[in-house]
C-alpha cells in the first residue's frame, strides 16, 4: 500500500525523483493522469489496468460517464523511470497541476497523489478544518 507524504523538486528538464518507499510500488513504469482535485494520479500498472476495466464499464449513454472517459484518459501518458529514479512530468501535466518547482507526491493506498506543493498545502489547510466532518461521514461508506 502507497503511503506517505515526500516533498520534492523539479529539475531544469521537468523530472522529479521518485522517493524510495514509493519505488517498488510503482514501478519502473507507470500511467500518469490528470487527477482530482487539481493534482496528477501516478498509478501503477496493475492498478492501471483495473481502473480501465472500470472506464471500460461505464455507460457510453450517460454524458457524464463519456465526458469523464475522454478527460482521463486523454491526460492519461505511460511514464519510465529512469536509472536515477526519475520521471519526467509531461508539459501539459505539468500545466494542468499547476506544477513550477516545488511538488509533494502523496501515497494514497493504491495511487500516488502528485500536487504542486502551494496547492497541497492550502488543500491541506481547508481540509484540516473540516477533517472530523469529514470522518464522520465515512460512516456512510461503511468505515
Amino acid at each position: 500500500m502507497m503511503m506517505g507524504e515526500y516533498s520534492h523538486a523539479l529539475d531544469d528538464k521537468g523530472r522529479i525523483v521518485i522517493p524510495a518507499r514509493l519505488r517498488d510500488d510503482l514501478d519502473n513504469h507507470f500511467v500518469m493522469t490528470k487527477g482530482l482535485d487539481g493534482c496528477l494520479f501516478l498509478y501503477p500498472m496493475e492498478e492501471w489496468r483495473k481502473m480501465e476495466e472500470r472506464l471500460k464499464a461505464l455507460p457510453m449513454t450517460n454524458a457524464s460517464a463519456r465526458a469523464f472517459q475522454r478527460l482521463f484518459l486523454a491526460g492519461a501518458q505511460d511514464v519510465e523511470v529512469d536509472r536515477q529514479f526519475r520521471v519526467t512530468i509531461p508539459p501539459r501535466l505539468r500545466e494542468y497541476a499547476g506544477v513550477i518547482k516545488d511538488v509533494v507526491l502523496v501515497g494514497v493506498s493504491s495511487r500516488v497523489e502528485l500536487w504542486a506543493q502551494e496547492k497541497w498545502q492550502a488543500y491541506q489547510a481547508e481540509a484540516q478544518d473540516g477533517y472530523e466532518d469529514v470522518a464522520e461521514k465515512m460512516v456512510d461508506f461503511g468505515f
